[in-house]
């Protein structure tokens, strides 16, 4: 430790194994990486994060939302429109409200994860 700053653990010796890496570099594409780079950039605002967790459980419309949030139906709605831009959550018109789900058990799975995982910390 220098400087009261925790150093990380690097190798002593600089040395790659190309049967563990060749294949690992060609098995991901930069179009994918950036599609998931976008999702975690909506995913990392906090009201985001609730609203994907709030519809995780049931459809909601964005009234409720926005009182869940305790935010105006415009903040709510801004989230709401970058979520389902990303293919995170998707929306219904019926009659003059506006309900959203999350739009598939993928993202389901993957705020359920996290939750769990940072629960167990």
């Amino acid at each position: 430790m220098a400087d009261g700053v925790e150093t990380a653990e690097v190798c002593e010796q600089f040395c790659t194994e190309p049967s563990r890496t060749n294949g690992l570099r060609d098995s991901l594409e930069d179009r994918d990486v950036n599609g998931m780079v976008q999702m975690f950039k909506a995913l990392s605002d906090p009201n985001r994060v609730k609203i994907a967790y709030f519809l995780q459980h049931q459809e909601l419309c964005v009234c409720d939302i926005a009182d869940l949030l305790d935010v105006s139906v415009a903040t709510a709605s801004h989230h709401l429109r970058q979520l389902k831009a990303l293919h995170i959550a998707k929306s219904r018109k019926e009659g003059k409200n506006v309900y959203y789900s999350l739009s598939d058990h993928h993202i389901q799975t993957l705020v359920a994860m996290t939750l769990e995982h940072q629960k167990e910390r």
